[in-house]
């Protein structure tokens, strides 16, 4: 026995000397197990301390920042690695060196001694339990990086024209808004705060399309593409970018200015993507012309949305098309803001009716000769609850449109009907008031309105010849068929039947003798010539000849003859003179409320109490 106890044996090495278990150990802490693994491997790795210092780095690391794997000892791994660039990823990195994270995971873009750029994954994670540091791993994925643009271009990029499409285009619209806003906010003045926008269709593509193909049709959208790049990098010349020029689909491109300096500025862009597109096009033997309406909006960013911008632009490219297309036109916020209002209106008007908002006034209808209130024309008015009293030229053209004319119609006939029968029961010994109420024409395409008419009569107990029917002159002149007939019914029921705003239509004389009308409401053009008490009015001598003459065939025919718009005593003592049966206007009062017409009833000195007032 030599006192060396079993298992502790000491043991030769490869040059005879003995190697006891401290020695073992001790090169164990100097060489780590995973140290063979840690040189060889094909990732690139460092052991980083706490301090962010490089303690070992292997080969491959070495490579990728082209270097020696000794030279990166004992330097910063966030320079190195551009750790710092940014405050999050910076925070983080300190995080794990602190031992407060577990992992951070970033993406940097490096660059190669060679100066080439690089892009890499940077991996930070602890090392294991009894190790001091954190272990880094760098991946480099260029190639990835370069799959994944090119996949993005694909994405981002119209196929026929190669030009950005609606996504990137939004993308972009986005980013720029998003920083308008922040240099607001935080007081930077680096740009003008203001973004511009030019929305473009082509006018009459489809007909290209269908009639030459679509092979054509693309190759004049990729030409088309080009001129407007040129226009956009001769108004970028000089600048810090130019306009971004967008294929939004179909034949829609956008030209989107960042920091624009005003209209101005778009008004210049957009008088050039016009003349550009003046040109004919020479598509491999066809030569085409087109031409194009454009939208331009241009705005403060700050508030400014991405949807809110596009609905300006698209709104406005609308009205470059109506006013006749080929032309660029510029928002205009009066225009919108009467066409939002125009939509609200029209939203709501059906619901309308069906919540009692619309009420009747009531204008008079004066003898000409004895100076009496003979009747009432009924004018309906909205009462809305936003935009208050609206007159009956604000909303009965969007009636006719979606065809609301219909209920809100019966609504009218009805009403005015009951107040008429209602004057009369109030006033016994009076003579009894006539109603007139306004027909549109789709009333009488869209509806029966002899059944209407006939079963308001009997429902309110009014007297057929105390209603009257107006129609405009444009509508009855042209009768025929259904409408004809129901004209006929309804004056063989013994309601009147006149014409309004006669004089400004067709004017086709021939159709007074055969139509059932009973009364020509003479429209107000002809009557302010009757103004020789105000030579701002310009009477005209012409328009009392041609009113004087109406009114005698009228006679002739056996029709009665309403001047519309009185608005003085001359012109009262004028159309006296010559004949005029009624007249309605200003001078005897204003459309008032029901209660009020009970004061112009009786003696002619009773009615001058209240003429002309409201």
């Amino acid at each position: 026995m030599n006192g060396t106890s079993e298992g502790s044996t000491p043991a030769a090495d490869a040059a005879g000397s003995v190697v006891t278990e401290s020695d073992r150990t001790a090169s164990a802490r100097a060489d780590p197990p995973y140290r063979s693994a840690f040189t060889a491997a094909p990732l690139a790795m460092a052991v980083v301390d706490r301090d962010g210092l490089v303690v070992d780095a292997n080969d491959t690391l070495g490579a990728l920042l082209g270097g020696e794997r000794a030279t990166l000892t004992g330097q910063a791994a966030s320079d190195l690695l551009d750790l710092a660039s940014d405050a999050r990823t910076w925070h983080a990195y300190r995080e794990v060196l602190d031992g407060r994270r577990a992992r951070l995971r970033c993406t940097r873009r490096l660059k190669h001694p060679d100066g080439h750029s690089l892009w890499a994954q940077v991996t930070v994670s602890p090392l294991p339990p009894g190790e001091e540091g954190v272990l880094l791993s760098v991946a480099d994925i260029s190639l990835r990086r370069e799959l994944q643009a090119k996949l993005r271009h694909l994405q981002m990029h119209d196929p026929v024209t190669r030009l950005p499409n609606r996504t990137l285009f939004f993308e972009r619209l986005s980013t720029a808004l998003e920083s308008a806003a922040l240099e607001t906010e935080t007081y930077e003045t680096g740009g003008t705060g203001r973004i511009g926008l030019c929305y473009l269709d082509l006018d009459g593509f489809k007909a290209v399309n269908d009639t030459l193909g679509h092979r054509v049709g693309d190759r004049l959208l990729a030409a088309v593409a080009e001129r407007l790049t040129r226009c956009a990098d001769a108004a970028g010349y000089g600048r810090t970018s130019a306009p971004l020029v967008a294929r939004l689909g179909g034949d829609e491109f956008a030209l989107l200015v960042e920091d624009s300096t005003g209209t101005e500025q778009l008004a210049d862009l957009a008088e050039s993507v016009l003349k550009a597109l003046q040109e004919p096009f020479d598509l491999a033997g066809q030569r085409l012309s087109v031409s194009a309406s454009i939208g331009v909006v241009e705005r403060q960013a700050a508030g400014t949305t991405a949807t809110g911008l596009m609905q300006a632009a698209d709104t406005t490219l609308y009205w470059a098309k109506a006013d006749g297309k080929d032309r660029w036109t510029l928002f205009d916020p009066e225009r919108n803001a009467h066409l939002m209002t125009r939509q609200a209106l029209a939203s709501t008007l059906r619901p309308a009716i069906e919540r009692g908002e619309f009420v009747l006034d009531y204008q008079p209808l004066v003898g000409m000769a004895d100076g009496r209130l003979h009747g009432v024309e009924a004018l309906i008015r909205w009462n809305h609850p936003q935009f208050g009293l609206l007159p009956p030229n604000r909303f009965i053209g969007l009636a006719e449109e979606d065809g609301s004319i219909v209920p809100l119609g019966r609504w009218i006939l009805a009403t005015a009907c009951r107040q008429a029968r209602r004057w009369q029961l109030e006033n016994p010994d009076e003579p009894p008031l006539f109603v007139s109420v306004n027909v549109a024409v789709r009333q009488v395409w869209d509806s029966d309105l002899v059944a209407d008419v006939a079963q308001t009569l009997n429902e309110t107990g009014l007297a057929p010849h105390l209603l009257q029917l107006e129609l405009t002159e444009s509508a009855v002149m042209g009768s025929a068929g259904r409408p004809l007939q129901a004209l006929k019914a309804l004056s063989d029921m013994g309601v009147r039947i006149a014409i309004d705003d006669f004089g400004t239509g067709y004017s086709n004389l021939a159709y007074l003798s055969r139509l059932p009308v009973k009364v020509l409401k003479l429209d107000g053009s002809f009557v302010r010539g009757f103004r020789y008490d105000d030579p701002a009015a310009h009477p005209s001598p012409a328009d009392e000849v041609i009113v004087e003459a109406m009114i005698q065939l009228a006679h002739r025919l056996g029709l009665t003859v309403t001047a519309e718009c009185v608005e003085t005593s001359a012109q009262a003592d004028r159309l006296r003179l010559i004949g005029c049966d009624t007249g309605q206007g200003w001078l005897y009062s204003r459309p008032v409320p029901p209660d009020r017409i009970s004061a112009l009833r009786g003696a002619p000195e009773a009615q001058a109490d209240v003429v002309g007032k409201p």
